[in-house]
């Protein structure tokens, strides 16, 4: 049997993957993928990831609803990543999931430091995925095909956006092939990481898992939906209506 935590590193890998595939198809059709293409892929993924947090993060949890433990754990979530991303932002990386059609990102000329704040920012919105896979496979209990899968799907278009935007702004192929594959691979070992030190605190799991979902949900409000809904696509909601349908659906199989 291989070791739990290489497994849920494996998974990390596997979600975390959705970014690089993502990235690869912004550089094999670049300059043939409008701002409305994307926002609709990006809506489609925003959808994603509020079934995943619906569904599999707060859903999952006690019927009778959150205890006070979690409550606090969800808003500290929300305000670790909110606060990083301020920091980060005053340092270039605001738009860093934006296609640079509609919004642009900074280029180094115009923002030194930009990259280096950019591939943080983009390490910083990974960093709840790997969390929540590394906390799902502890206990024996087996990893969540639907927390997988969303999490992929949530990040091509993340991965996407910003390569487009990436590319746009004079970013080198090397430094955004850097970034997309280096980030999977933080996430995979993030998610071997977390099932060590997380996998023993079984009566911590649904604080653990709301403050994931606290920080999943304010990435989704700071980066995704900018992007999704700026001179957003006609139906729009119902594009992102049919993401979360999509995830619901799987996470009941």
């Amino acid at each position: 049997m291989m070791p739990e935590f290489i497994v849920a590193g494996l998974w990390g890998l596997v979600s975390g993957s959705g970014l690089l595939v993502g990235a690869t198809i912004a550089d094999a059709f670049f300059g043939r993928l409008t701002h409305s293409m994307i926002a609709a892929i990006m809506g489609f993924g925003g959808g994603v990831l509020i079934a995943v947090v619906g569904t599999e993060l707060i859903g999952g949890q006690d019927p009778a609803g959150l205890g006070p433990l979690a409550i606090l754990a969800l808003l500290a979530g929300a305000a670790i990543f909110s606060g990083n991303n301020w920091y980060l932002a005053r340092r270039g990386a605001k738009h860093r999931k934006r296609c640079g059609e509609c919004t642009e990102q900074p280029s180094e000329g115009q923002h030194q430091g930009s990259g280096t704040a950019i591939a943080l920012g983009s390490v910083l919105d990974g960093i709840p995925e790997a969390l929540v896979i590394g906390m799902s496979v502890a206990g024996g209990r087996g990893i969540s095909l639907a927390i997988v899968a969303g999490f992929f799907l949530a990040n091509v278009p993340q991965g996407l956006s910003s390569a487009s935007g990436m590319k746009l702004a004079g970013r080198s192929r090397r430094y955004i092939y850097a970034v997309w594959i280096g980030i999977p691979v933080l996430v995979c070992m993030s998610a071997g990481a977390g099932y060590i030190v997380l996998g023993s605190a079984e009566t911590l799991a649904p604080a653990i898992l709301s403050f994931a979902a606290g920080a999943v949900i304010a990435m989704l409000a700071e980066t995704m939906i900018p992007e999704a809904f700026e001179k957003a696509p006609p139906f729009i909601g119902l594009i992102t209506v049919m993401g979360f349908l999509a995830a619901y659906l799987l996470a009941q199989h």
